[in-house]
């Protein structure tokens, strides 16, 4: 009896990655981007952008729109297309917020729209709803070795530019006035982090699609947050949520025959929500210091 039930829950957790190769290039494409989005999710959360990074999702779009209006869907044209797109649409927001009265996260939220609005409008001049519904919500079930490759190197990139820039970036969150008066690292970070947010957008764009990319950014560091106090401690603790999360959905995408991005990011959601109330600083404890700790 006990075997039996061992052979059946082996083979509904393990079989699907074992018996197909789609899968295992979703397993490993997803987790490559839990690797390098989620921590950069922790210095958005204590940076106090996480809606940001969802306008820069958006601001994508249009970029990724024109490669495929150009080539079809072709990998290194969207992906262009997309870098391209998500850094104008940063430099644009930053320069309209130093030239006139608006903030900067209002001017953001004026190009995420205008983007979104384009970017959708582009893929309809040409496409079908299936090619829209590519470009909005991902197809993480076909991923290829070219995708594999690329969601690869933004995510070792992005470990060494966050290894490289963490004692600045760390700075920055707790103190940008007293990084700027010390030292004339923090334009470097700032612009290396957007630099890095852009190139993590894009790679999940392409696994996750527009619209669901930023929930593997938001989601697991905030969840981290409820469980620990120290930055290294959140940045490892949220990759591992986003890993968790991710397995989660494909295997329920699969048994369940559920669309999978919006699957993985609900997991997602299930363990914000687990956390939000029994983390060591949910709901159901007593109310204690939350200051961080670097």
């Amino acid at each position: 009896m006990i075997e039996a039930v061992w052979l059946g829950l082996n083979a509904a957790l393990f079989g699907p990655f074992t018996e197909f190769s789609f899968m295992q290039r979703a397993l490993a494409g997803c987790l490559a981007l839990s690797l390098s989005a989620a921590p950069m999710g922790v210095f958005l959360m204590l940076r106090r952008m996480s809606l940001m990074g969802d306008a820069m999702a958006h601001g994508i779009l249009p970029g990724a729109a024109l490669g495929y209006l150009y080539a079809g869907l072709s990998l290194g044209a969207m992906t262009v297309g997309g870098i391209a797109a998500g850094v104008l649409v940063a430099v644009a927001a930053g320069l309209v917020a130093r030239s006139t009265v608006l903030k900067e996260d209002t001017s953001m939220a004026a190009f995420y729209l205008l983007s979104l609005a384009l970017g959708v409008l582009i893929v309809s001049t040409r496409g079908s709803n299936v090619d829209l519904l590519h470009v909005l919500f991902g197809t993480v079930l076909a991923l290829n070795n070219d995708a594999l490759i690329l969601l690869g190197g933004i995510s070792s990139l992005t470990l060494v530019g966050l290894a490289f820039l963490y004692r600045p970036l760390v700075m920055e969150c707790l103190d940008p006035a007293f990084l700027r008066s010390v030292s004339r690292w923090s334009p470097v970070a700032h612009y290396g982090f957007l630099g890095l947010l852009v190139i993590n957008l894009v790679a999940g764009f392409h696994a996750l699609g527009t619209l669901m990319s930023v929930g593997l950014l938001v989601l697991p560091a905030a969840a981290s947050r409820f469980w620990v106090r120290e930055i290294t401690a959140m940045l490892f603790l949220s990759s591992c949520m986003a890993m968790l999360g991710s397995a989660s959905g494909l295997l329920i995408s699969y048994h369940a025959d559920l669309p999978t991005g919006p699957t993985i990011v609900l997991c997602l959601g299930v363990l914000y929500l687990l956390s939000l109330v029994f983390g060591q600083q949910g709901l159901l404890q007593p109310r204690s210091s939350h200051h961080l700790k670097a």
